[in-house]
Parts: structure tokens; sequence; C-alpha cells
């Protein structure tokens, strides 16, 4: 099927998993290249190990999409593969890394009933509360060798994995944790005049927080941090904390006329969209009368698929507002644009 003649925003999200698989996927590591194209002799400079766990997760928005059990097989494999290709561990030096693997596993033993990926989970859980020390008070610290460097992507992120956990195995211990951590991120990163979520402390060893450092991926993180310990609690205040950082995410970092979220660039930041849509398509599945929150989403969605139709590799762009500038294109990136459509699904199969 030619990309004018798919409707469906699930038609539209499947073809660019097929995009995906065929552009990036590496045969003989078993997980995705970081490039396409890839060179044979373009080194994978560094191992960015957190891409492949979002790859995890959009694998397993496609097999709860479609229930196709390819999608299934491909996790299981990816997994595996990752846990070879990162020295037999999924341990690792940054603890932000680790949480967004064991989110994605979480996310695959609730989809598949494998308790394979729930072993996985819990492993890496005892290594992620090592983050946590008594430098400013608490928190999680970014990575193992810079314990003095608290940021929202190693907290919130760790929050929201604890609050599943709870939910799941509704062990007192887990709840325990979510709401430490959450606590210790919004007294100290979270700008208590509008809830807008600044990204760390003591980056430089200076103590200072890097106000000037707005990025979505913060938003998106902090407010799917209040919105899973809402849901485990039922206590209203974390799903105002939630809408209140939505509001200023939105009213500072969307386009006033567009509701167009930024460009911020390539490499990690490459996936900060994505993160803040797949939070904003949660939330929005929990308060469908945010009818900004679906603007958003389904406006930005609409943009890149009318900037897609011009390519026939389905390749994504930092921008989602034009094609990509120039190749090879960033996983980081492309993996931004999947799961915008596959939010864009989501939210249609929601209101059919």
């Amino acid at each position: 099927m030619k990309t004018f003649e798919m409707k469906s925003w699930s038609e539209r999200a499947e073809w660019f998993h097929q995009c995906l698989h065929e552009n990036f996927y590496n045969l003989s590591t078993g997980i995705m290249n970081q490039w396409y194209p890839r060179e044979n002799n373009q080194a994978e400079d560094n191992f960015y190990y957190w891409w492949q766990a979002h790859v995890i997760d959009t694998l397993v928005d496609a097999y709860e999409r479609t229930g196709n059990s390819v999608y299934a097989l491909r996790i299981q494999e990816l997994s595996r593969n990752l846990r070879v290709y990162n020295g037999g561990t999924f341990s690792h030096n940054y603890y932000d890394d680790m949480e967004w693997t064991a989110l994605a596993l979480l996310r695959a033993y609730v989809a598949t009933d494998n308790d394979e990926y729930m072993r996985a989970v819990l492993e890496l859980w005892a290594d992620i509360v090592t983050a946590w020390n008594d430098n400013f008070g608490g928190g999680m610290a970014w990575k193992k060798d810079q314990l003095d460097y608290k940021n929202t992507p190693a907290n919130a992120p760790a929050a929201i994995l604890a609050a599943r956990l709870y939910g799941i195995l509704q062990e007192e211990e887990y709840l325990d944790w979510a709401i430490r951590i959450y606590d210790w991120n919004k007294t100290n990163l979270v700008d208590p005049a509008n809830g807008f979520v600044w990204d760390g402390i003591n980056r430089l060893g200076d103590g200072r927080i890097d106000y000037d450092w707005e990025f979505t991926y913060c938003q998106g993180v902090f407010l799917g941090a209040g919105l899973e310990l809402y849901l485990n609690t039922g206590n209203r205040e974390y799903m105002e904390d939630a809408l209140r950082t939505t509001k200023v995410c939105i009213d500072r970092l969307c386009d006033p006329g567009t509701l167009m979220l930024p460009e911020e660039g390539i490499d990690d930041t490459g996936l900060f969209k994505g993160i803040l849509i797949r939070y904003l398509v949660q939330l929005y599945r929990h308060v469908p009368e945010n009818v900004r929150v679906r603007e958003v989403i389904m406006i930005n969605a609409q943009r890149l698929w009318e900037v897609d139709l011009n390519k026939q590799l389905g390749l994504c762009g930092p921008s989602w507002e034009k094609e990509p500038q120039q190749l090879p294109v960033q996983l980081s990136v492309q993996l931004s644009g999947l799961m915008l459509l596959e939010g864009a699904a989501l939210l249609q199969a929601q209101e059919e």
C-alpha cells in the first residue's frame, strides 16, 4: 500500500514500523543500527544503550496494537541480543538507561506474560536503587561514576517504574520508593510557580541547577510519574501536578501559532519529543476532556505524515515539519517519529 493510500493512523504506524525494521535492523548484532544508512566501515562510536530500550517500547506498542506474534518474537530477540551486546548484562553505568530498559521490559511482561522480562526488571531494579544517595538531600544519581549529579532523567522514570511495579506486585516498598523519588524530584527540580521541570543539579560540580536547559523530555517523564502515582494511590494532587506540568509544557515549548513541538537536535535529544508524546498520550487516555493535549498530539502527527508523504524510505528528521535535511538519519530521531504515530493510532482507536 502506498503511503498516500493509508487512511488510518494504525496503518501509518505499521508502515513506519516496517521502515524501522528494514532500515535499521542489524542481522549480525540482532539489535538496531544507530544510523541509516550505515556504511560498512562506519563505527558505532558511542553505544547508546537506552535507544534500544525505546526500540523495545515501540515493539510493545505494535504488539498491543496488532496482537501480531511477530512483534512478540522481535521483543524477545532484541531484548536477549541487547543483553549480549551489552556484555551479557542489562546493568550499565547510566542509571537512567537501566530505568528505560526496565520500563520497556515491564511493559513487555504485561503484554506477553513472559516471566523472563519480569526477572530482568527485578535484576535491574536491584541495581537502580543504588542510585539513591544523600547528595542534595537524596534523589537518584544520573550515573555510577558521578553520584553527586542528580537530574530529572534519572528520577522521574525511576518513579514511574517503581509505581508500576507496585501496581503489579502490590508490595509497599515499591510505592514507598516511587513517592520518595517523586517528592525529591518535585522539591528540587520543579518550578513551584508553574510546574515547569528543570533538568538537573550539580552537573558541573558547582551545585547549580541548569535552568536554561528546557527539554520536552523532562516535562514528559515528570508528568508521567505524576500520572502513575495518581493511578496507584488515587491522590488527586499527583494528577494536578501532571496537568500543571502539561499546561506549562505546551505553553512554553510548543509553537504558539501551530502547536508544533520544537526541533531538539540529534543524538540523545532526538528521542526527547517522542518520550513527551508517550506520556501525553497516557495522560489523555485518562483525561480525555483535555482537548489541548489531543490537539498537540494529532497536529504534530498530521504534520509529520504530510512531510513523510514525499519520501519512500519512511525516514524522520529532528523537525517534524520538514524532511531530513541529510543522510544518515539517527535511530533516536526515527524512534521519536514512530512514537508519535503510535500515539496517534492509540488515540484514534480510543475514540472509535
